[in-house]
């Protein structure tokens, strides 16, 4: 009897550079974004090094099948969008920056599926033509949206606020609510927005806490919480890490349709 082995879609996990011990350089990526991606998602979660030196765009895209761009402590360096590095902008990840920003650019060109999280969010925006606050806790009205400094890592990662979605856009369709919680742990956010670049929630302050890319032939969704804490039993996160999972098998499904008939 023939085994038949079904191969599951690959799934890049966009990495964070960091010093182990400050003083050994590693790629690495949180453990709980693996654990959404292979258990919600069904996806196989390859962690992919953020050095333009190691990787290219090309090679990315023909060895994974979707992925997620990740939150991480560095931010998107200010001079891509236009200004200039201040010491409230924060550490930056100028590797990643490399990688992330053309990867996003060429997956939304073609389809190619994926899902940005909280810096991953903001990298979306920006490759789209976004530009962002470097402290919105410092703008007026607006509440702290970064991570508590103290607390367990449940405490950290606890449901935070409302998050209110457009009537009938994708992520009222797909969460089947117009208001949904969500916790809350990023420091930066949204100035201004692009013609390529549809909000489609809001915190009650103001920030905007849900995006996808205008007329984007493949999924795009992007959102600045923490939505792979608790991915499978989050009745906001699963449904999102779902539909991702989804859109990148009929992409993989795709692929394996457009190698048979060019063989």
């Amino acid at each position: 009897m023939i085994e038949v082995f079904v191969l599951r879609p690959v799934v890049g996990i966009i990495s964070n550079h960091y010093l182990l011990n400050e003083q050994y350089p590693v790629h690495a990526s949180g453990t709980m974004n693996g654990d959404a991606v292979a258990q919600v998602s069904d996806c196989i979660p390859l962690i992919i090094p953020t050095d333009p030196a190691q990787v290219t765009t090309e090679e990315l895209m023909a060895t994974c099948d979707g992925f997620v761009f990740t939150g991480g402590r560095p931010n998107v360096h200010p001079e891509e969008y236009g200004e200039a590095a201040t010491e409230a902008h924060g550490d930056f990840d100028r590797g990643r920056d490399a990688v992330a920003l053309a990867l996003i650019r060429r997956c939304v060109e073609i389809g190619q599926p994926i899902l940005g999280i909280c810096r991953g969010f903001q990298e979306v925006a920006v490759a789209m033509g976004c530009s962002l606050h470097p402290e919105i806790r410092d703008l007026p009205g607006r509440m702290n949206h970064r991570m508590p400094p103290d607390g367990t890592l449940a405490e950290k990662f606890e449901l935070r606020h409302a998050v209110k979605l457009s009537q009938g856009g994708p992520f009222h369709k797909l969460f089947g609510a117009t208001e949904v919680m969500t916790n809350t742990l990023h420091g930066q956010g949204i100035k201004e927005t692009s013609d390529r670049i549809l909000v489609d929630g809001r915190a009650d302050d103001g920030t905007i806490e849900a995006i996808y890319v205008k007329d984007a032939p493949g999924f795009t969704l992007s959102v600045q919480w923490h939505p792979e804490w608790d991915a499978a039993n989050d009745p906001v996160s699963r449904p999102l890490f779902a539909a991702f999972g989804q859109a990148v098998r009929a992409w993989s499904d795709g692929k394996t349709i457009r190698h048979l008939q060019s063989a």
